[in-house]
């Protein structure tokens, strides 16, 4: 196998959301920088309308539950139930309990709200009680007032009752101003707190970045900040030296060994670089940014063929319309064999986690704000809880989405900040911080174009301590190499849509290990809400998954063989063995738990099967690591 190149170092939140039909393989010509734009474009309103879709479902199913409970309580009880269903689904701004008799009703309704939005609503909430209490389900248009949509909601219930709720759907316009930014279709960064320099990937050539096509071979970098490794400590006299020669604006960060993060109030990067070439140091290099990469979603819909679907379905509300992914995949029936175990710990390096969401919150340990540098990750962006929840939503409890594992543990970790940005330190910092914690499996939906020794150093530390590192490889439909994606010690993902083609946003080349679902993904989001995203940042979890599945199932395996059972086990798309567009394949869960299952019952058969899937796939594609 070809050994990784190394080149990346702006931490890139890769929540891309793509089309269930987008596609740009080999044999189909390339798009034009104009055509990726405007495909973009469309991309984020289809992901906006599918979010909207799942919202309202979503909605629509706790209001019947409720709505049902409701008609067996008594009237005295009613209120209670009413401030509950608004507590646990704060979207739903009011809510109203109305019958033939009761012209008003019993409601719930978040106090402060726009009398003039009010005013807008009411016409619409009346329309409901009537059209509901008569025994007819409710479903406005999308209201939008004041830059903000909502919908008006109604069931029916028993005796001439029906439960009527104004659905506020603020997050939808937010979404849409992530997923340009986290698309780059304008170029990045264009806004944050990040004193900021643009090169050419791979050098320190200065850049002006104006067209977003650019992004994709595009480094950033602090612009007054650097990373030093002293090959024997800096005495107390150095130290003080160093800070009072580059005017230091600060004691500097230390992580891994003698590695430093040194900020000037007088040089920038690259005198700061050279200063520090008078020093015993291994390497001195700009403090490198990692950015969110995000795609937007399909408005469509992806129902399993019943006559192929297995045993294991679960119940969760949105699962048999919405999530595609998972059948795709053989996870039901993987799911036969394991559905995980609570002494595999998955790591989410990434924005952090929706800590009260109903769908994750059972299945979070206490985490780390690498950023705010306290034990509070919560989700302020959105990527981070819907790559979580990929991975370990709830699953087979009637609401929100399934995870692909039933009852392995998410361990969250923010790294990146509200504008899903972030430093090679954190990230690092975010490593190692898991790896000490027991983390088996880390996700890394994150990336950039510059090779950060330091960041690397962070990987390497994991990898020699047993864990599984998963990284997206970016959505910029380019070949150059993205990190962490790119090095060796790092399984690499790409995208794939419904009809197991590469998405057109997904990266691609010779680091790439195998490819995974990633456009118009169904899961959970902030606000106790989901959202339906695509991109290499949502393909990487359900690797992630994978390898804490194989873990569950066989506990003994090493880092190296649970990686070659996911290469091995993968389905192989595209031109015959590894090939540039989907690496091994795309991941099969059956074919991989059931190879995991053989190595815990016999190890000897195990190897002989590895041998024999590892030549039969490709002789010349040995594993290496």
């Amino acid at each position: 196998m070809k050994t990784k190149t190394v080149a990346l170092v702006l931490v890139i939140v890769m929540l891309a959301v793509f089309p269930l039909g987008c596609q740009n393989n080999q044999e189909t010509a390339p798009l034009t920088p104009d055509q990726e734009l405007a495909q973009k474009h469309q991309l984020v309103a289809q992901d906006v309308r599918m979010t909207e879709q799942l919202s309202r479902q979503h909605a629509l199913t706790q209001m019947e539950l409720t709505a049902k409970h409701l008609s067996s309580v008594e009237p005295a009880a009613v209120q209670e139930e009413l401030n509950k269903l608004q507590t646990l689904y704060p979207s739903l701004m009011e809510v109203v309990w109305s019958s033939v008799t009761q012209r008003d009703g019993q409601r719930a309704a978040k106090p402060g709200q726009d009398p003039e939005v009010l005013t807008a609503l009411n016409p619409y909430i009346k329309q409901a009680k009537q059209e509901t209490v008569a025994g007819s389900t409710f479903i406005s248009e999308p209201l939008v007032i004041k830059d903000t949509t909502y919908r008006i909601l109604g069931v029916p219930a028993d005796q001439g009752h029906s439960l009527v709720a104004v659905l506020k759907q603020d997050y939808l316009k937010d979404i849409e101003v992530k997923q340009k930014q986290n698309l780059r279709t304008i170029p990045y960064p264009a806004e944050g707190n990040w004193k900021m320099e643009s090169v050419e990937a791979g050098t320190l050539q200065e850049k002006d970045v104006i067209d977003p096509d650019e992004n994709g071979y595009t480094s950033h970098y602090n612009i007054n900040e650097v990373v030093v490794k002293f090959k024997q400590a800096p005495t107390p006299e150095q130290m003080q030296q160093i800070q009072q020669d580059i005017q230091a604006v600060a004691q500097p960060q230390k992580l891994l060994d003698e590695t430093y993060v040194f900020q000037s109030n007088a040089m920038e990067a690259k005198q700061l670089i050279s200063y520090f070439q008078k020093y015993d140091i291994y390497y001195a290099e700009p403090h490198y940014l990692y950015l969110t990469n995000t795609q937007p979603g399909n408005g469509g819909e992806y129902r399993t063929p019943a006559e192929e679907t297995a045993d294991i379905v679960p119940n969760d509300e949105l699962y048999s319309r919405y999530q595609w992914n998972l059948p795709i995949i053989a996870t039901e029936e993987g799911w036969q064999v394991d559905r995980g175990s609570d002494d595999v710990t998955i790591a989410v390096i990434d924005t952090g986690v929706d800590m009260n969401h109903p769908d994750l919150r059972d299945r979070l340990l206490p985490g780390l704000n690498v950023v705010a540098q306290n034990n509070n990750p919560q989700d302020d962006v959105g990527h981070g809880s819907h790559v979580a929840g990929i991975i370990a939503a709830s699953t087979n409890n009637g609401i929100g989405v399934a995870g692909m594992t039933w009852y392995n543990s998410i361990l969250p970790v923010k790294v990146l900040d509200a504008s899903g940005s972030g430093s090679t330190y954190a990230v690092a910092q975010g490593i190692i911080w898991a790896t000490d914690r027991g983390a088996k499996v880390i996700n890394l939906s994150l990336g950039n174009y510059a090779d950060a020794q330091f960041l690397h150093d962070a990987v390497r530390y994991a990898y020699d301590r047993d864990v599984v590192l998963i990284a997206a490889s970016g959505n910029d439909n380019t070949s150059q190499p993205g990190y962490p994606a790119a090095y060796p010690e790092v399984l690499a993902v790409a995208a794939t849509d419904s009809s197991k083609r590469r998405a057109s946003f997904s990266n691609y080349g010779d680091y790439i290990d195998v490819a995974a679902p990633g456009v118009s993904i169904a899961s959970t989001y902030t606000g106790q809400q989901y959202a339906a995203l695509s991109g290499t940042s949502m393909a990487s979890p359900h690797v992630a998954a994978l390898a804490a599945l194989i873990r569950s199932v066989n506990p003994l395996l090493t880092n190296t063989e649970v990686m070659d059972i996911i290469r091995y086990s993968a389905e192989d798309l595209g031109p015959q063995g590894k090939d540039a567009q989907f690496g091994y394949g795309q991941i099969d869960v059956n074919q991989a738990v059931q190879m995991a299952l053989q190595g815990r019952e016999s190890a000897a058969n195990w190897q002989q099967w590895l041998k024999r899937k590892i030549f039969r796939t490709e002789s010349q594609y040995l594993p290496s690591r």
